[in-house]
């Protein structure tokens, strides 16, 4: 399937209190560029999620937010390291024992001694676990969305290559009978300015003319792009790159095709493929 390169999704997860967020979101660009935004405890899987975002998307410029929420109401309680505290007074005991001059320990002293104050921190490896199982499933959301949003491009772009082959085939039988016209228009201009002009003359000079601006192998490479650009879309997948080349084909043949023209009608169709190809172009600058 074809996919945008735009798309948003959220994951979210309750930890004691507290809430784990994690937002993607992305705009087109040419090549795949991740930009990770997260918490101190999360930087070592960043290598891992850069890896799991490659496997998934080829393009696209993608920020990927990774918050840890805890409101202060929620905030952790304070408990005692019962074993370092049991430890702390056997040793003041000790050197009591050796030098009863030496005072209590008081309970200040004790409570900013280092470890005995404990809290109830949701260990890093957690964290760091439960933000790739959100990723995962943002991951997955991140991609039906672009998904969806792809297969809306392609029904534009469809549609836009459906109206360019019919002005192709409405304006294809019409151009012999639009140079013979135009031969004829010219020949008798010609002949009311120059009385003894030659015949043979003329015929000759209007052969070449009518090699320059006949557009026979332009049509037929405009109705090759076509055919090319629907099998491509048909075919799937990141195709972006290579539908941006074919419409610079598409447009270089339109391009000719005005540039050749000996009517208003030829022109006017030239003009419309030229403004269809330029709508479809706009949408394949977010196709991944």
């Amino acid at each position: 399937m074809i996919s945008s390169m735009t798309g948003y999704a959220n994951a979210s997860r309750e930890l004691q209190g507290a809430s784990l967020v994690l937002e993607m979101r992305a705009v087109n660009h040419r090549y795949l560029e991740v930009m990770f935004r997260s918490p101190d405890e999360l930087r070592a899987i960043e290598p891992q999620c850069r890896e799991m975002l490659a496997a998934s998307l080829s393009r696209g410029k993608v920020e990927v937010r990774v918050s840890f929420n805890r409101p202060a109401e929620a905030q952790t309680s304070l408990q005692l390291n019962q074993e370092l505290l049991q430890q702390l007074f056997a040793v003041s005991d000790s050197v009591r024992a050796i030098r009863s001059e030496v005072g209590e320990l008081k309970v200040g002293e004790v409570l900013r001694w280092p470890g005995v104050l404990q809290t109830q921190e949701i260990p890093a490896a957690t964290l760091q676990q439960i933000a790739l199982e959100l990723l995962r499933q943002a991951l997955n959301d991140f991609t039906a969305t672009r998904r969806r949003e792809g297969e809306k491009l392609v029904a534009l772009i469809l549609d836009r290559a459906a109206r360019m082959d019919e002005l192709v085939e409405a304006v294809k039988p019409k151009i012999p009978a639009l140079i013979q016209a135009y031969q004829e228009k010219i020949t008798a201009r010609l002949k009311d300015a120059l009385v003894n002009i030659e015949d043979d003359r003329v015929r000759q000079e209007f052969a070449l003319f009518a090699q320059k601006i006949d557009v026979d192998e332009e049509i037929g490479r405009l109705q090759t792009h076509l055919t090319e650009l629907r099998r491509i879309v048909k075919t799937g997948g990141a195709v972006g790159k290579r539908l941006d080349f074919l419409l610079q084909e598409l447009n270089r043949e339109a391009n000719t095709l005005g540039s050749k023209s000996v009517s208003s009608e030829v022109s006017q169709t030239a003009m419309e493929l030229k403004v269809l190809i330029e709508q479809i172009r706009e949408q394949i600058q977010n196709i991944e």
